[in-house]
């Protein structure tokens, strides 16, 4: 298949882009970002330099006439839009925010107009765990944002049950990187190192997608963690009735049992245990004292919460086997 990766200079293009050499009928015919426009690829992610060679990185506009099947779009919230419409001959697999809410969800907390309300009618959210079925066949797939996959996860097995009730605490702690390759006072060595910050706090913009998969008023906290790429979230809820520590272990090893990506565990995972790989580990501890259900996860964010994650629900929305180009060993120490 003829495959353009558009944002390809971005950390989350290059992830896709790393891990579509490991896909036998993948040929990345267009790799775009016009900030580094005519820069060769091997030259600004020299990590792909063995796979890409001297790849040029083209404007975005020369997607139109690449005559890509399929495209990947990994740009800022805003810019799908603009490109989605032209694409649609193609399937397409965005990264971005612009088709995971409806039309008046996204202008609230995107605080901007959306210009393609009928694509976001098409779109079909990739939440592969959650939603299999709906994707074989799509056309334009959203891929979902990495503190909702990562809380998603964790937490819908016991929602969806009604083990939970009322407010879901939602702290999250996440790399770096999944601040996007842009500069920034904020993300300078100096003072990322050494540190953690919570921000967001007034309602970060992941929240919609939490609550819609969760059925539940969530407060969440991001915090920013001095580490290149991972992701680990706590969040804590009501329990309705008296459950053990083995019957949530077991519940979610029976919820998860046909999902290769998730990772069920009884101790509490480390954000370094999926690192470079498209899993999620998950566990979930009982509070007795105040009745509390404690649920966790750990992913990459830039694999399972991005481009392993739009990978695999390409897998899916074509037939394939939905680990292709994927693997679900992290790298360690």
């Amino acid at each position: 298949m003829k495959i353009a990766i558009v944002g390809g200079s971005g950390y989350a293009g290059a992830e896709v882009l790393r891990l579509l050499a490991a896909v036998p009928d993948a040929q990345v015919v267009c790799v775009t970002g016009d900030s580094s426009a005519g820069t060769a690829l091997g030259e600004l992610h020299p990590s792909l330099r063995a796979l890409y060679g001297e790849t040029k990185i083209l404007p975005t506009s020369a997607v139109l006439d690449s005559n890509a099947e399929v495209v990947f779009l990994a740009l800022p919230h805003g810019e799908s839009q603009k490109w989605v419409p032209q694409l649609r001959s193609a399937t397409i697999v965005d990264l971005g925010a612009d088709y995971r809410l409806s039309v008046k969800d996204y202008q609230q907390w995107y605080g901007h107009v959306h210009h393609d309300p009928s694509g976001v009618n098409d779109a079909r959210y990739g939440l592969v765990e959650r939603y299999r079925d709906r994707l074989r066949g799509a056309q334009l797939i959203a891929a979902p944002g990495c503190y909702p996959t990562a809380t998603s996860l964790a937490v819908a097995p016991f929602s969806d049950a009604g083990l939970i009730s009322g407010l879901v605490t939602v702290n999250a702690l996440s790399g770096v990187s999944g601040a996007g390759r842009a500069a920034s006072d904020r993300y300078h060595f100096p003072r990322l190192a050494g540190g953690a910050e919570a921000y967001g706090l007034s309602g970060h913009r992941h929240t919609p997608e939490m609550e819609r998969e969760i059925g539940s008023l969530v407060q969440f906290t991001p915090h920013l963690i001095p580490i290149s790429r991972g992701m680990l979230v706590t969040a804590t809820a009501t329990l309705v009735r008296d459950v053990t520590n083995d019957e949530v272990f077991h519940y979610l090893r029976e919820t998860y049992q046909h999902d290769p990506c998730v990772i069920v565990r009884r101790d509490p995972p480390s954000a370094k245990d999926a690192l470079g790989s498209a899993a999620i580990h998950v566990a979930a501890s009982v509070s007795p004292r105040t009745n509390q259900l404690v649920m966790m996860s750990a992913m990459d964010n830039l694999g399972k919460g991005a481009a392993g994650q739009a990978v695999q629900a390409w897998n899916v929305a074509r037939g394939a086997d939905e680990l292709v180009g994927l693997s679900l060993a992290g790298v360690a120490p």
